[in-house]
């Protein structure tokens, strides 16, 4: 187990990143981010514009690395769902994690990379995509219900990629 720290929760209700990123992001409210969250098993955080959508259930919930993150830059800018601290969640790619944080442990299959896009650029700042290739975070399909909030939390590895240490 280790210990690790939830410091932002995105949960969007529309896709904002669409279309041409020199159009720049879609209107919507300022902040997303939120304190907790629903997660359901197989349908990902309750309110999120991926909720349930028969073509996201691979991939509904996204975790990054703070670490990975440059300075100023949050989960606003990279349209992830859920920022830790602690781990490098980018080398858990086909591994099942749990991530707990007091209120029981959420298990989640890490299915792949989420690599990141033109829109980092446009988000952050020019080089964006390029420096956050291989460390943008990782797509995943929660296995379990429960509820994610702010602050410390245990993560493990479950099953596969470096379970045994």
């Amino acid at each position: 187990m280790t210990e690790v720290e939830v410091l932002q929760l995105l949960v969007s209700p529309a896709h904002r990143l669409a279309g041409r990123p020199s159009d720049g992001p879609s209107p919507g409210p300022s902040d997303e981010r939120v304190t907790r969250v629903e997660v359901r098993s197989g349908l990902g955080l309750v309110g999120d514009r991926y909720y349930a959508r028969p073509a996201h259930r691979n991939a509904a919930v996204t975790i990054m690395a703070a670490e990975n993150l440059p300075a100023g830059a949050d989960l606003r800018h990279t349209r992830r769902n859920i920022l830790l601290r602690g781990v490098d969640i980018d080398a858990c790619v086909g591994a099942t994690i749990s991530l707990d944080c007091g209120t029981g442990p959420l298990v989640f299959a890490v299915k792949r990379p989420a690599r990141p896009c033109a829109w980092m650029d446009v988000t952050m700042g020019p080089g964006a995509q390029r420096a956050l290739r291989g460390r943008g975070g990782v797509r995943c399909i929660p296995l379990s219900d429960g509820v994610l909030t702010l602050g410390p939390a245990t993560f493990r590895i479950v099953a596969g990629a470096d379970a045994a240490s």
